[in-house]
């Protein structure tokens, strides 16, 4: 075995039970050997090389190449040790944290988001193949962080206390209009638009996510009071009562905050309500792993805190509440490996054995990272007045309840008018303003 990831090892591990094999047939062993055993096989000289220089990125590339395979253990058991062991950060070696300062120098370079780049960046990874994301989300096809009221709930469930979260934050009315900015395969919107009556504007630049969601909003006829459309919320200028963003942000990048929150305050009316759902950080800010960048989510970002409040400041507008959510995306990530791992044949169907070994790795990582590392979900509510919302929380709470019962009785979403649950009726089309820009 490399004689100097051998001593960074030894120094490193000191709990667990982590056992190498390297590519000469030799066996290493680190820890006290309390835990679940973890047994790693690199097979090749070239691989134990990479991983030596860089972990982060070496590790996951060689796994993906099969140079590196487990004998016990699997990849979220041996995050688990390694981050047991190594803390939050993440980082305990001194060329690892060179490397990774590095990276922070040059992250604004890794972030220049402009409206064509971020249109390949979503192709990369929301224009895979519809089967493929079947294969582990719930029926809604939900792809961010659940809210898990209880912790026996289904992801089916969960997600669907997520859309209730969040649509009790907004404070719906009958009749608003609402714009989602990032709108995925359509069930928030269309959510919204059966629970409250309200015209829905989603927009996404995925033409595999746009495809989706139109035709569920056919098929359920809301066509005319749902619109999914293939466009840059850069490029909107209409004025909405609400807006809400779930698992977009990330995409934005640092570089591009101002711009999101200016344009955020000219599309809000000003008695208006944003909720902003996003996955971030407890830590300072940071560069995004690069596994993540490289092979996941080129142009991601996962913003501490510290990033997002001065740029909502400076637009102007206004932060009326804010939640933590801990651990409820790592749960939902289990649930996703899960639910991927137990359909790893019909994945390689559709793709190859290389690219269910990056999903694997994706999935088991980012799990770890929420479980056992800095990552959060953070949900901000916005306006643009300081009278607008109810100056407690009561009023989310109770619409929850409501939504939930009805749901419960009815077995569909039913609107919530003044606190007083009430079916939507239909309603003439509304007719949206065309507006010019690059798609």
């Amino acid at each position: 075995m490399n004689l100097l990831l051998e001593r960074v090892l030894h120094r490193l591990v000191k709990t667990g039970d982590f056992k190498i094999t390297g590519p000469n047939g030799s066996t290493s062993a680190f820890g006290d050997r309390t835990g679940d055993p973890v047994h790693l096989l690199i097979k090749t000289k070239r691989a134990e090389r990479a991983i030596t220089l860089d972990p982060n990125l070496g590790l996951p590339e060689a796994f993906m190449d099969e140079e590196v395979d487990f004998l016990e253990g699997d990849v979220l058991a041996l995050l688990h040790l390694v981050y047991e062991n190594m803390g939050p950060s993440g980082y305990d070696a001194v060329w690892m944290r060179a490397v990774e300062g590095v990276r922070v120098a040059f992250r604004r370079l890794q972030q220049v988001n402009t409206q064509a780049r971020s249109r390949r960046n979503v192709q990369r990874h929301y224009d895979l193949s519809g089967e493929l994301y079947k294969l582990f989300l719930d029926e809604d096809m939900q792809y961010s962080c659940a809210y898990f009221e209880r912790p026996d709930m289904t992801l089916e469930e969960a997600q669907q206390a997520k859309k209730r979260h969040i649509a009790a934050k907004m404070k719906l009315k009958a009749g608003q209009n609402v714009l989602d900015i990032g709108s995925g395969w359509g069930g928030l919107g269309l959510y919204i638009a059966k629970a409250f009556s309200a015209d829905v504007l989603g927009v996404t630049l995925s033409t595999e996510q746009h495809g989706v969601a139109t035709q569920r909003a056919q098929s359920e006829g809301l066509e005319h009071h749902v619109h999914f459309e293939l466009r840059d919320y850069r490029d909107l200028n209409e004025r909405f009562d609400r807006i809400v963003s779930v698992g977009m942000f990330e995409h934005v990048g640092v570089n591009h905050y101002r711009t999101f929150f200016d344009k955020c305050a000219t599309l809000l009316k000003p008695d208006g309500v944003m909720v902003l759902h996003s996955i971030g950080r407890f830590g300072p800010p940071c560069a995004t792993a690069a596994f993540i960048r490289k092979y996941i989510f080129p142009g991601g970002y996962i913003p501490a805190l510290s990033e997002v409040f001065p740029a909502i400041e400076k637009s102007g507008l206004m932060v009326t509440d804010v939640e933590i959510l801990r651990l409820h995306y790592a749960d939902t990530l289990k649930h996703w490996r899960e639910r991927f791992l137990a359909n790893r044949e019909k994945a390689k169907e559709i793709y190859d054995e290389r690219f269910c070994r990056m999903w694997e790795f994706y999935l088991s990582g980012s799990e770890a990272a929420f479980r056992w590392q800095d990552l959060m979900v953070f949900q901000i509510q916005i306006t643009k007045k300081n009278d607008v919302l109810p100056v407690t929380r009561g009023y989310i709470e109770k619409t929850e309840k409501s939504l939930a019962m009805h749901e419960m009785a009815h077995g569909k979403t039913i609107s919530d008018q003044a606190d007083e649950p009430a079916r939507p009726k239909p309603r003439k089309p509304t007719r949206r303003r065309k507006v010019s820009g690059k798609d």
